[in-house]
């Protein structure tokens, strides 16, 4: 199903009276379930995989917690390219092919600096600066999040 068309039909939902949606397609079956008032999350299935929208924190957080995430997080100097997606993470175009980027390696802006995977499309992520690659903080074949740091470049 359309990404775009799912993103309406959460809305839809969302926004409406019902509690639970759901359509069976050719290429797939999508199942929207709207949870409680109080925790508004929902929760999409698509052909069997489960996909949520987080709702908020739980109030009791440990009052310590905030103190030591910063402390664990390592300090990353220079600019840092973060992924504008959620998918897989690949350094290459194909298994056995050359990295598009290693440590040490000078890179210009616009240059492909690896591939995310999302929803079965290649996606190429280009560097949105010039210099020299200092760190790269995935592994190939790893999940990654929207935001989360992919390179260090100096």
């Amino acid at each position: 199903m359309d990404l775009r068309k799912l993103k309406t039909l959460i809305d839809l939902v969302s926004e409406s009276n019902i509690s639970e949606l759901e359509i069976t397609e050719a290429d797939g079956k999508v199942r929207i379930v709207k949870s409680e008032p109080l925790a508004p999350a929902q929760q999409v299935y698509l052909s069997g995989m489960q996909m949520a929208q987080p709702g908020p924190a739980p109030a009791a957080v440990p009052a310590a917690a905030p103190a030591l995430a910063p402390a664990a997080a390592p300090v990353e100097t220079g600019h840092v390219v973060k992924s504008p997606m959620v998918g897989t993470f690949y350094r290459a175009a194909s298994p056995g092919a050359k990295a598009f980027a290693e440590v040490g390696m000078a890179i210009k802006e616009g240059e492909p600096i690896c591939i995310i995977e999302a929803m079965k499309i290649m996606n190429e992520i280009e560097a949105d600066k010039s210099g020299t690659v200092t760190q790269i903080l995935c592994e190939n074949g790893q999940a990654v999040e929207f935001g989360q740091p992919l390179f260090v470049i100096e």
